[in-house]
């Protein structure tokens, strides 16, 4: 992506403080994937939208797919542009209280989008190599809170079941072969050894990764019973084998399958060092009157209102 916006930000959270009156009283991380820059808002202004994030105070959020593609009510292509894009934020954060906005990296138009009561520092904006693509791109930010410094890590990876890139009269062959499953994992394999990995001692400092993983975990397979080796389960088993993250969702509940998605899978995931896990104090999937999501009557692309996705939320004390 065109960084020019991020550089103007870059390095202003390396002394910053939590705001006066924010101390002592906790910090709210809301996590969620809003469907092409939150395409059902563009109906009111995004008010429904940015009245019940306004209800959760979120302290920091992270919005995966934070760029409008459609025309309201439609599946005909509009984008807006980078700065569009960051000038909308702008002014929707306004009216829940962030101050804040950093854009992801983004070969592609799904970027992660953050905003903040904070100041952040862009460490790390992530698009991959010559030889590994983040097909939608990852970030790694910085946040000092109090006398804290959280990593947060955001991504969003490939959604097909084909591999990057394949031509469309080869996907099926490409799906039988479970290419897709072979490139998220590839695609996490890079993500985690550019962030977390990259510290050897990370487990005892503070770290969170979210985002939408579009894939499965083999510890909720009591819902979808698939082989043990399925391919499916490559991304996360990497993360559990391979890295001191654990997953707060699951943590929070062992014994069912809390869905994500308005389809009823669990693809969208919130993983924290045991240093950070400690100081969890709640942790949910959001499902209320108006997170839960619906198909779109008219079938448009097969949207769902508010998002296809669901929020999580987790609160952590200092």
């Amino acid at each position: 992506m065109k960084h020019k916006t991020l550089l103007l930000m870059a390095f202003l959270a390396v002394c910053a403080t939590l705001p006066a009156g924010a101390k002592g009283n906790g910090v709210r991380l809301l996590y969620w994937n809003v469907q092409n820059g939150m395409w059902d808002g563009q109906t009111d202004d995004y008010q429904r939208f940015t009245t019940w994030v306004a209800a959760q105070k979120p302290d920091i959020c992270v919005w995966c797919e934070a760029q409008k593609l459609y025309v309201t009510n439609t599946s005909k292509s509009e984008r807006e542009t980078e700065q569009e894009c960051l000038d909308r934020w702008k002014r929707l954060a306004a009216r829940y209280g962030h101050q804040y906005i950093y854009l992801s990296a983004h070969p592609d138009n799904y970027p992660q989008l953050l905003t903040s009561r904070y100041p952040m520092e862009a460490e790390k904006l992530i698009e991959g190599n010559a030889d590994t693509i983040v097909c939608h791109g990852a970030s790694w930010y910085k946040v000092r809170l109090g006398k804290k410094l959280v990593n947060l890590v955001t991504l969003h990876t490939w959604p097909q079941g084909y591999g990057f890139k394949v031509p469309a009269e080869k996907r099926e062959e490409s799906r039988a072969r479970n290419e897709g499953d072979l490139f998220r994992r590839v695609e996490m394999e890079y993500i985690c050894k550019e962030t977390i990995l990259s510290h050897p001692n990370a487990q005892k400092e503070l770290w969170a990764m979210m985002g939408d993983f579009n894939s499965r975990s083999r510890t909720d397979n009591s819902l979808y019973q698939y082989p043990e080796n399925s391919t499916k389960f490559l991304v996360h088993d990497y993360i559990r084998e391979e890295t001191p993250y654990v997953d707060i969702i699951k943590e929070t509940y062992p014994d069912s399958v809390v869905s994500s998605t308005g389809g009823g899978a669990r693809i969208d995931f919130m993983y924290l060092t045991p240093a950070l896990r400690k100081k969890v104090k709640h942790a949910t999937i959001a499902v209320d009157d108006y997170t839960r999501p619906v198909r779109n009557p008219q079938n448009i692309s097969n949207f769902w209102h508010p998002s296809d996705h669901l929020p999580i939320i987790v609160d952590f004390k200092f």
